[in-house]
């Protein structure tokens, strides 16, 4: 897919929360409840068929978009009631499409909605520059935020889903790409410069003297967790890698079976309430985890991680691996081979390292920015050093940049307009699907 987006009638995640009807007791645990925010409704913004739309929610909507667009309250006012306006528009649309996804049996699994929560709640915290200025944005602590807002995301990634079944029937002939190109050609962006590259990676992982030490240090801090010479919450706190939980004592919370890494939650289920593991490895580093309580498929659990040290002498190690795996890749296919045998980037190991089209400027390893510009076509270049390990980069081809071309950039275009027509498309199936249900906004 290309850099640019697609055209979504629903809006962004960050525009588009709205509260449900809470439908479980204050004693239900696991996915979170809001029966306590419920309690604060202040008004009801509109109605949906048998669904509120909250004013609690649309203010909620809009503090939070005013932040992610950095308004000013005083200034931006007639900018902001108009947003407002296009909030309350979006969830009634949001809650008619919901309804409809409803009714075909659209659902989506707890993974995939904690996944997408994350995402959202890196993006604020890097935004706003760090969780306690996230915080203080949002009027809330994270955990707090997350809690509230996991219903919401359900609901945002159904509608989605749905309307991506819907939509997917929809499609352009070379005609119809054509005639979009004649009619927004100059309203397209600059294209970037792209490049078609493949990686190889080689991660700097510490010796097992390193891991060694790491393990020996938590079973003697599982010891003293035992004894009571250090509580649980003040070890957490003091030795804890984990920037997300260490300051809450390393609380996960309430989390349900099969949101966790594997080898974490084979751990966790089996501890009883209160016992504290030995060390146990996961993807993350090793840890020591306490199960606090246990209510069905969910339970309470509280870790502390450690990610042993890698030494210059494991860098070394890795540095000669890789340069010996250069050495081995002189053609595109036996590069490619390597990369299968060798890469140490799960992901994309087993189709060789293919990242597809990608923008150097604005791709996440910013390293490979600084060096695509210097590379040349169809020849192994690296090692390239990043936070993940060492790297070795083929530049199969690259795109030029510079002002829509249809020749240069059809792929690009031809998705732009598929979108486009899809959006319009979607908009008119939401027209006539509201017409089924009682709407009614209040000014």
């Amino acid at each position: 897919m290309s850099y640019y987006y697609k055209f979504f009638l629903v809006f962004v995640f960050s525009c588009s929360f709205s509260q449900e009807e809470a439908n479980k007791t204050n004693d239900e645990v696991g996915a979170p409840t809001k029966q306590k925010h419920l309690q604060n409704i202040d008004g009801v913004a509109a109605i949906v068929g048998d669904k509120l739309v909250l004013t609690s929610d649309v203010n909620q909507a809009l503090a939070m978009e005013i932040f992610r667009q950095k308004l000013d309250p005083q200034r931006d006012q007639r900018k902001i009631l108009l947003l407002k306006n296009q909030i309350i528009e979006s969830i009634v649309s949001r809650k008619v499409v919901l309804a409809m996804a409803e009714l075909d049996s659209v659902e989506v699994g707890d993974k995939d909605v904690d996944r997408a929560l994350d995402q959202q709640v890196n993006n604020i915290v890097g935004q706003a520059g760090g969780e306690e200025a996230a915080e203080k944005a949002l009027g809330q602590p994270l955990r707090t935020f997350r809690r509230e807002y996991w219903y919401d995301v359900r609901d945002m990634l159904i509608t989605q889903k749905y309307q991506q079944t819907l939509i997917g029937g929809v499609s352009v002939n070379r005609a119809s790409v054509e005639a979009f190109f004649e009619t927004f050609k100059d309203s397209i962006p600059p294209f970037p410069t792209t490049v078609k590259l493949r990686h190889l990676l080689v991660k700097i992982e510490p010796s097992e003297k390193q891991i060694k030490r790491t393990t020996d240090f938590l079973k003697e801090l599982r010891s003293k967790l035992l004894s009571k010479e250090i509580s649980f919450d003040e070890a957490a706190k003091n030795y804890s890698q984990d920037p997300g939980s260490k300051n809450t004592g390393g609380s996960l919370g309430f989390v349900r079976r099969g949101t966790l890494v594997t080898e974490f939650e084979a751990i966790a289920f089996n501890l009883t309430s209160g016992e504290i593991s030995d060390p146990i490895k996961t993807e993350f580093g090793y840890h020591i985890i306490e199960t606090e309580e246990i209510r069905g498929d969910r339970i309470k659990v509280r870790h502390i991680l450690m990610t042993p040290p890698a030494t210059e002498e494991d860098e070394s190690l890795a540095y000669t691996k890789i340069s010996a795996l250069k050495d081995s890749s002189q053609t595109l296919q036996g590069f490619i081979e390597t990369i299968k045998n060798n890469s140490m980037d799960e992901k994309t190991a087993k189709n060789g390292g293919n990242l597809g089209w990608i923008n150097p400027t604005t791709y996440p390893v910013p390293e490979f920015g600084m060096v695509l510009g210097q590379i040349e076509k169809n020849v192994c270049a690296g090692p390239v050093r990043s936070e993940l390990g060492y790297h070795l980069l083929w530049v199969e081809d690259i795109k030029s940049g510079g002002s829509a071309n249809l020749g240069l950039h059809w792929t690009e275009i031809e998705q732009m307009a598929l979108n486009r027509k899809q959006a319009v498309w979607f908009s008119e199936w939401t027209k006539e699907a509201k017409k089924k249900f009682f709407i009614h906004i209040n000014n």
